[in-house]
């Protein structure tokens, strides 16, 4: 990866060695992951499944926007509208990364604000969460509660989120395709990233994976 101001690396500090470590995931625990992409793509089911093999505590943004405002989402949006939903979200996700280290699962737009991106690049490790469309446009038909979805084709709005959404995650530290693979499938295909990642130099030469 580049150590350039627009994909910053996370200061990990000294690294374990993690050969000769009993706990070969120790590194992993140094630093929030949050994770990133599109409705639909399992960042809440996988990212519960990797604080458990992590041992991490486990925080879902959107959950905790719901608590801080008092009113479920989609009340947020209907009452108030998305930028102020977007201005809580960053203000959430801010608090939640100068808590120690815990994997955090975001809503789909929050690491397009810029603002937010920008805190979530400095303080932790993003790993964007990518799948097929058409996969993410089945999965988000068989759910409710979507506000960014009442009366639209999900397709439509998942081809229009990519658009303007995939090169704000292209920024994230690492890219995981999960597919339509079993939740626990994702979850190692996410710890053998992380793992490349923090056994790359700091100062390679490779882009963000």
């Amino acid at each position: 990866m580049t150590d350039d101001p627009a994909h910053p690396r996370p200061d990990l500090g000294a690294r374990p060695d993690l050969g000769a470590s009993p706990d070969p995931r120790a590194a992993l625990r140094l630093r929030t992951i949050v994770l990133v992409g599109l409705m639909g793509v399992g960042k809440s089911s996988v990212g519960r499944r990797l604080a458990t093999a992590l041992d991490l505590p486990f925080r879902d943004a959107d959950n905790e926007v719901e608590a801080a405002a008092g009113r479920t989402i989609p009340e947020i949006f209907a009452e108030m509208g998305e930028p102020a939903f977007r201005d809580g979200e960053r203000r959430v996700i801010a608090r939640l990364l100068d808590e120690p280290p815990h994997v955090l699962a975001t809503g789909g737009g929050a690491f397009a604000n810029a603002e937010t991106r920008a805190l979530i690049k400095d303080k932790a490790i993003a790993v964007w969460l990518k799948a097929d469309l058409e996969l993410l446009a089945r999965r988000v038909s068989r759910k409710e509660g979507r506000p960014l979805l009442k009366g639209r084709d999900p397709m439509a709005v998942l081809r229009e989120h990519a658009e303007t959404r995939y090169p704000a995650y292209g920024e994230a530290h690492l890219t995981v395709e999960t597919g339509d693979t079993a939740h626990s499938v994702a979850v190692e295909a996410v710890i053998q990233a992380l793992h490349a990642y923090l056994a790359r130099p700091l100062h390679s030469e490779s882009e963000p994976q």
